[in-house]
């Protein structure tokens, strides 16, 4: 009864996404969200590897403010945060040259913890005039190499920039970024197709990445940085959601990763089938008339399988406040007929071919609960040693 799609076929993967999204509480925005989880998630399938999605490779960033209508999907990279440009640097570049840093642009410490006393005034000018050449010494290296945007890793040893240091690169016409998260170094050079750079002195033009603007926008009543028209860009995507209050934001992103999942079964496996009990009260009737043909324990053993897998239409009939007796009694009759995608309408509240009101899942979502409550229940009956399975 499974239907198989490609992954061409837009529409088919916009209806699967949007039956995730119509249960969620955001789901009068499903028209919006179901086909931004699908370009967003077709956009980072690798053509080398046509059958795998990483949902790394996606990013959602929420930002308050505005409506979940405001939600995007930006080709490109975006920091929730404003460029620091306290020391009046500049807030827009063209034609950008991007690099990731892992080392501080600030004075070094001391390797051990330790106090240094100056005693007098002419070695505390010593010590500032030393920092300030320190610094300018990493500028002018940084600019040297053609540089004019900087995205600088978060320190946990000591400050990664200071005022001094802001100051010089705002002179430089230096577009700084800091306290970017470690654990988003990963992702930024993915997209920006750069390699992160971890000591001054191996800051070269050929680590940089290119973009054609890199620029601070207002977003609600804060500010983000937004890099758009990267060159060679990697195969990633960002998603910026927006809605009124937190509950709304938080809730929008459950959704929206829901929908990336629903959308990496149908890449993982190709095929689609109908919702509402459908699929397991057919597997239901075909095991029931298998189980007839066979003879012994293994007959009961699949009849009662059968029976088990009337839970699923059973359930949701009662969820829905219908009769679940009457209800499953008519879809396995209907089912008997050969109408093999007539399933359980919710919003009816009768049987009806549930293919034709859209409601589709994966077929790796019916496949993978129904082998793992299988192997759940094999680790239970192994482990009281009741029945040994072969």
């Amino acid at each position: 009864m499974a239907i198989p799609i490609e992954l061409s076929d837009r529409d088919s993967l916009v209806k699967s996404a949007s039956t995730a999204l119509n249960s969620k509480v955001v789901s009068q925005y499903s028209s919006l969200l179901a086909p931004l989880a699908v370009d967003a998630a077709l956009s980072v399938v690798d053509p080398a590897h046509p059958d795998l999605l990483d949902l790394r490779d996606i990013r959602i960033i929420k930002k308050l403010g505005g409506t979940v209508d405001d939600t995007e999907l930006v080709r490109g990279l975006i920091f929730d945060k404003k460029a620091s440009h306290a020391a009046g640097g500049p807030s827009r570049i063209e034609n950008a040259k991007i690099a990731v840093i892992q080392f501080q642009v600030s004075p070094p410490k001391t390797d051990i913890e330790q106090s240094v006393i100056v005693s007098d005034y002419a070695q505390m000018d010593r010590i500032l005039r030393e920092e300030r050449n320190y610094i300018l010494g990493m500028v002018k290296k940084i600019k040297a190499s053609g540089c004019n945007v900087l995205l600088i890793q978060k320190s946990i040893l000591r400050d990664a920039v200071t005022d001094l240091s802001l100051h010089y690169l705002a002179k430089a016409k230096i577009l700084v970024v800091k306290d970017v998260e470690r654990d988003e170094i990963e992702f930024i050079t993915k997209t920006l197709n750069c390699l992160p750079i971890a000591n001054i002195e191996h800051f070269r033009e050929d680590k940089l990445g290119y973009a054609d603007v890199v620029e601070e926008v207002s977003v609600g009543d804060g500010k983000i940085v937004k890099i758009i028209g990267i060159k060679d860009m990697g195969r990633t995507a960002t998603v910026l959601v927006r809605g009124s209050n937190q509950l709304v934001i938080d809730e929008a992103d459950r959704s929206l990763h829901d929908a990336l999942c629903v959308i990496r079964c149908l890449v993982n496996k190709r095929f689609l089938i109908a919702g509402g009990g459908a699929p397991e009260i057919e597997m239901s009737m075909q095991l029931a008339a298998w189980a007839k043909e066979l003879h012994g324990m293994e007959s009961y053993c699949i009849k009662e399988f059968a029976d088990a897998l009337e839970v699923i239409p059973y359930t949701l009939a009662e969820n829905a406040g219908l009769n679940p007796i009457a209800i499953v009694t008519e879809l396995r009759n209907r089912h008997a007929k050969g109408e093999k995608n007539t399933g359980i309408n919710v919003r009816k509240g009768q049987i009806t071919n549930i293919l034709e009101e859209n409601v589709v899942q994966p077929l790796l979502v019916s496949t993978s609960a129904i082998s793992l409550a299988c192997e759940c229940v094999r680790m239970i009956l192994k482990i009281d040693d009741i029945v040994t399975v072969r």
